[in-house]
């Protein structure tokens, strides 16, 4: 009965909501969530004191066509984060999962209680979902917003010359930003791995957003050809393809697809070496 008992009782401890609560009073999340809310603001001040467009000239890019509308504003916003701020923010987020319990001394005690390790890591795993979530939705939220209140809600425009009406691409931004974070899930298996491996946090974030950039690097290589197709990053930037008439889901689908198994793989031996791991702090 005891064993039952204990079971029973491990399986309520740690409840999703007590950690969310005990995150969100962080200053780190705070901060987070405040300066991604103020990227856009940051972005418009720098287009207005900026010059201005030339006259007559061709836009070409998507820096040029940012200011022609609240969704080209929000899209610029979004690829200008895509491949590291985004990447620094879920690295941030799952890294300090269980790492910072290591580095206060408080990862036993709550091993303790008891809380069992898988129970432990999957709780901490949702919070650190649910923030990173919540800071890649605040930045497009408030750049659409920002940019439909100073550009106008006129039809998105692309480097390409085509153009969705203003609702159509926000249903694409929208997906776009599914996308990204389904794509991002990769940096959530590698930052929660090094978190289990190591007791320091910033060890943990840190060697994610370097494992993006070497992948990134990597990428560059046109030497390694087709082997790009396997690297985390390689396709950071598919979404692109969701902002076109004709939508060709083939680079988003093998982007979903490479995220799930590399999520998969770095997360199951997370799991693997957290349940075998000393825990001595």
């Amino acid at each position: 009965m005891s064993a039952v008992s204990t079971t029973v009782e491990g399986a309520r401890t740690l409840p999703v909501r007590v950690e969310l609560a005990r995150q969100w009073r962080r200053r780190r999340t705070q901060v987070t969530l405040a300066l991604f809310a103020l990227l856009p603001v940051i972005l418009w001040i720098a287009f207005s004191v900026g010059d201005d467009p030339t006259p007559g000239a061709a836009a070409t890019s998507l820096t040029d066509l940012a200011q022609a509308s609240g969704p080209n504003f929000a899209v610029f916003a979004l690829f200008s984060s895509a491949s590291f701020l985004f990447v620094v923010v879920v690295a941030l987020f799952f890294g300090d999962t269980v790492a910072s319990e290591a580095s206060w001394s408080s990862l036993r005690y709550l091993l303790a209680i008891p809380v069992p390790r898988v129970r432990l890591l999957r709780q901490k795993a949702i919070v650190a979902a649910i923030l990173s979530l919540t800071t890649l939705v605040v930045l497009p939220v408030v750049a659409v917003l920002l940019g439909t209140a100073v550009y106008g809600a006129g039809d998105y425009l692309s480097p390409t010359g085509e153009s969705l009406p203003y609702g159509t691409a926000l249903v694409r931004i929208l997906l776009a930003v599914i996308y990204l974070a389904i794509h991002l899930l990769w940096v959530a298996g590698v930052a929660t791995l090094l978190s289990v491996v190591t007791d320091a946090p910033l060890g943990a974030v840190g060697g994610a957003v370097l494992v993006s950039i070497l992948s990134q690097i990597l990428d560059t290589v046109d030497a390694l050809g087709s082997l790009r197709n396997v690297l985390p990053t390689h396709d950071v930037f598919a979404f692109a393809d969701l902002l076109t008439l004709d939508v060709d889901g083939t680079d988003l689908a093998r982007g979903v697809l490479s995220a799930l198994v590399w999520c998969i793989a770095f997360g199951a031996t997370a799991v693997w070496w957290f349940r075998r791991k000393d825990i001595t702090s």
